[in-house]
């Protein structure tokens, strides 16, 4: 076995068959094949799981603790295995206060900039504030020309506890003899008249005309000002100009002393730079009307605002009341009651009220005036030590833009120190790319650009890459929670090219996802890049363009689930195409390919929405054709998701749904017209379907009830008395009680990682004796669920309904997976297409719109060409099917394309082309249609 390959013998974890492969050190390799086919099982669970656990076990016992542990994968060796590092699609953070600026360190990098050349300005008057050393004032004086007459001053710090008599005889001790009292100049040793009040004394240190020989005179005056006045000094220049100088950080025409320019103080997580109000997090909760509007057309007292919907409670009492004083006829729907009631209802009213009411034991009478319903709410939420009452009101709390910042989550002092017109946060809210570009052209003279010149090479660099992985539409400061995965993991990309390792394996997932096919290109050559550093870079991809540029292909299959977790074929490109065994390759060489639809549905209705303008989008008038497959597309950061998941949704939930409407209320449209056509609108997303092993295809679809019941019906369980209750793992009767159904025991160890043991009483099968002992067919139901849902088909192919659902399962492409394979192991694109197949099985009445998001995540070809055929079903439904995505095989097989574009972030959010795939290939404006013109003649 050679040093210059990492040798994998025998891999057998979850599908893999005895897998033994040697790949190629410091190579671009895709690992690819069908959904299921164990790529995953051999890149991450394998062969990055061992070189992490090797790599952590090299450690003492101290250090691991705070390390996550692995235990060993079931491989028979792994030789030639480097430092492994995994970038995969998870998203980086779940704590609001990681932003891009924060996971990529460019911000640590810009608050040390703004720190050391940053220029501080008076957050009222926008005057300059700095700090001067003796010598700076000493040659700014100069400045004041040959004869000019100077006189030195001290300003000495009002003092209230110490008499102004006591003042002026001290400084007449030392010797002075002149001082300015308010503007006026006096003599010290005159009886002068106490002030009455606060009053300014500055007394004269010396008195000089500038000529030659005096600058060594001026500096020691200066000096000595300073050390009397405690830091400050003011000169009287031919008796009509003062110029103030301080050692402190201070505005040139005020008093106030600011805090030194220091990195922390530009930091939202430091008390020291962060916004008073919101601590940071640049929004704040506050409770929010519209959450608390259950339903408009109901009586205010009879539901229609959930908080006072209890009869019993002070609140319900009171606002009976106040409609009664008001003469507000409670028993009309809420929506028809006068403006004014509504106003004192949320916001209040200094008007006392009466109230008088008798609870079950007592009588309550009292005065006073209403605050409204929100600060009722909120002085309860922070008076209550229930938690159970302060989780019940947060129903009815929303996060808002914090009213103090504007968003921005730094103080004052930190947003009025600028580089040339830009804050920090200036240069955080602009796109990278254009962050870039402002920093590129930066001017910075003498002492500044010597400082500068480190950082702004560090920023650059880092904002260059972020660049070159296609997300030059994001801003420093987007939250890390609101990046997809595959923004995440490609922002993770970008960090490590940034550190410029070499001699790592890096183990990447699909990070072609999410990203127009012209970003694409820039993607596989930063992987390039990556490879050319001396480094082995292993891409599970599906992509078609990853592949032709890779140095070699493990293709593994030949099927999904049981039938993959073999290598079909590997080697460089050219040598998968000649294998016939391969699918890949068919797809590769064209021999197979996904057919461009010989006719398109013409649309005769429409949504028609007019000026959406939501984040980026540009008043924008889209019309969407309703009952076929409508494709929106565009380069990453265009508007896609904006457009359909902030304003297209929103708005027909707000038309189609009678509870909650002022929830999806928003003004970022003007119009929509066309909503009659639609009964209702439905989300497909790649949320997980549970978050528990509990949940798995089986509930999630239903079908776990019928299964229950079948067992429920046998003879065995007639004779015991067993119910479809008995049946279940979630609740006692059935369950093993050792694990409490969970299939595995865990045992704390802690500094190793905590060890998973199968049950002993059960074996994993997370049923009782008793339970497994009731068989159906020969199998208990325990190994019912061990069954794939192609095996389930034939099983329960003489129950219709149970048949009909594992059937749509396998149309999606999941024949391969497990009845009980619990949800936590299943992919965002799996948990998609179960989502997708429950909605295929069901007998939907009316028309309904079908959002997806890209749903080719995760895809092989022929994966794509099951899930078209599978959406084409419901569009011959009569249904509307909106899909986000990039795709081309997608998008060309659509009856219908809306681009947006032409770029990503602020240069975005217009409608550049629609029509037919063919007709938006045509449009030279179109980025997208430059792609689509080669699939199409394909």
């Amino acid at each position: 076995m050679s040093i210059n390959e990492i040798n994998v013998v025998k891999a057998a974890v979850h599908n893999l068959k005895d897998v033994t492969i040697s790949i190629p050190k410091n190579t671009l390799t895709v690992i690819t094949g069908p959904s299921g086919s164990g790529k995953s099982s051999l890149a991450f669970d394998t062969i990055y799981v061992e070189g992490q656990r090797r790599y952590i076990e090299s450690l003492s016992s101290y250090a691991r603790q705070f390390l996550g542990q692995y235990q060993p994968p079931e491989v028979e060796s792994i030789t030639g295995l480097s430092p492994a590092i995994a970038i995969d699609q998870k998203t980086s953070s779940k704590n609001p206060r990681s932003t891009v600026g924060t996971t990529t360190e460019i911000y640590d990098y810009l608050r040390v900039l703004y720190a050391r050349i940053g220029t501080l300005y008076d957050p009222d008057t926008g005057v300059e504030v700095r700090r001067y050393t003796p010598s700076q004032i000493t040659r700014e004086v100069l400045k004041a020309g040959d004869k000019a007459k100077l006189q030195i001053l001290a300003p000495i710090p009002y003092n209230d506890k110490i008499k102004f008599k006591e003042i002026s005889s001290k400084f007449q001790t030392m010797g002075f003899t002149r001082a300015r009292l308010n503007g006026e100049m006096i003599q010290l040793d005159e009886d002068i008249k106490a002030p009455k009040g606060k009053y300014q004394l500055d007394i004269v240190v010396d008195r000089i005309v500038l000529k030659d020989d005096v600058e060594k005179r001026l500096a020691d005056s200066i000096e000595y000002a300073l050390k009397l006045a405690e830091g400050n000094v003011q000169i009287l220049v031919n008796d009509n100009k003062v110029l103030n100088f301080s050692e402190h950080n201070k505005s040139t025409n005020g008093d106030k002393i600011y805090p030194e320019l220091e990195p922390r103080l530009f930091s939202f997580n430091s008390p020291i730079g962060a916004c008073e109000v919101c601590n940071g997090l640049g929004e704040t909760k506050i409770f929010d009307i519209d959450l608390m509007i259950f339903d408009e057309s109901l009586p205010l007292l009879e539901g229609a605002i959930t908080p006072i919907s209890k009869k019993s409670s002070f609140l319900y009492k009171m606002v009976e009341t106040i409609a009664e004083e008001e003469g507000a006829d409670v028993s009309l729907p809420f929506r028809k009651l006068p403006k004014k009631f509504k106003d004192i209802l949320f916001n209040g009213s200094d008007k006392v009220y009466r109230y008088s009411f008798t609870s079950e034991n007592s009588h309550f009478e009292f005065s006073k005036a209403f605050p409204g319903l929100s600060a009722w709410l909120e002085k309860k939420y922070l008076e209550s030590g229930s938690d159970k009452v302060r989780i019940e009101l947060e129903k009815y709390m929303n996060i808002k833009c914090c009213p103090s910042c504007k968003g921005l989550r730094l103080n004052r002092i930190a947003l009025s120190t600028k580089i040339g017109d830009k804050n920090i946060m200036d240069l955080c809210t602009l796109s990278i790319f254009d962050c870039f570009e402002y920093l590129n052209a930066i001017k910075l003279d003498g002492e500044k650009k010597i400082i500068a010149e480190k950082l702004l090479k560090e920023i650059i660099s880092r904002l260059r890459f972020l660049n070159d992985v296609g997300l030059s539409y994001l801003t420093l400061n987007r939250g890390a929670m609101t990046l997809s995965g595959g923004e995440s993991q490609r922002i993770r990309l970008a960090t490590q090219i940034g550190s410029a390792l070499s001699g790592v394996l890096y183990v990447l997932d699909e990070p072609s996802i999410g990203l127009h096919q012209r970003d694409n290109d820039r993607l596989i050559k930063t992987l390039k890049t990556l490879r050319d550093l001396g480094n082995t870079v292993l891409v599970v991809e599906h992509d078609e363009d990853t592949m032709n540029e890779s140095d070699y292909i493990i293709d593994m299959g030949p099927g999904a689930g049981i039938h993959g977790g073999t290598i079909v074929s590997h080697g460089p490109l050219a040598k998968l195409l000649s294998d016939k065994k391969s699918l890949t390759a068919r797809f590769l060489s064209g021999a197979d390919r996904i057919p461009v639809p010989q006719t398109r549905k013409k649309a005769t209705k429409f949504l028609k929405l007019t000026g959406a303008t939501e984040h980026n989008l540009k008043k924008l008038d889209v019309n969407f054709p309703l009952g076929g497959l409508v494709c929106v597309t565009g380069v990453s950061g265009s508007g896609k998701s904006t457009l359909v998941h902030k304003v297209l949704v929103p708005a027909l939930k707000t038309h189609l749904t009678n509870t909650h409407k002022t929830l999806y209320s928003k003004a970022n449209y003007n119009a929509l017209a066309g909503v009659d056509e639609i009964k209702t609108v439905i989300e497909l997303d790649q949320s997980p379907i549970g978050r528990t092993p509990h949940s798995n295809p089986a509930t999630y679809t239903g079908l776990f009830d019928d299964i229950r019941d079948i067992f429920a019906s046998t003879n065995e369980s007639q004779i015991r008395g067993y119910k479809t209750g008995r049946f279940s793992f979630n609740v006692k009767g059935g369950r093993c009680e050792e694990c409490e159904g969970n299939g595995v025991k865990k045992i704390e160890m802690h500094f190793l990682p905590d060890v998973y043991i199968t049950c002993t009483e059960c074996k994993g099968t997370r049923y009782n004796a008793e339970t497994l002992s009731v068989l159906y067919k020969g199998k208990n139901i325990a190994e019912v669920l061990e069954m794939s849902i192609e095996e389930g088909c034939e099983f329960f192919k003489n129950h219709t309904k149970i048949s009909r659902v594992l059937e749509t399962l396998r149309s999606v492409g999941l024949g391969y997976m497990k009845l009980g394979q619990p949800a936590t192991t299943l992919s965002g694109g799996e948990a998609q297409r179960l989502k997708l197949s429950r909605e295929l099985s069901k007998r939907t009445k009316g028309h309904c719109l079908y959002v997806l998001d890209e749903p080719t995540t995760g895809l092989h070809f022929q994966d794509i060409k099951i899930l078209l055929s599978a959406l084409q079903q419901l569009v011959d439904q009569g249904h509307t099917l909106l899909i986000i995505e990039h795709n081309l095989d997608v998008i060309k097989t659509a009856d219908h394309v809306i681009d947006l574009g032409p770029e990503g972030g602020t240069g975005g959010g217009e409608v550049v082309a629609t029509g037919t795939p063919e007709e938006v290939a045509k449009n030279p404006k179109s980025i997208t249609g430059k792609y689509l013109k080669k699939v199409l003649k394909a």
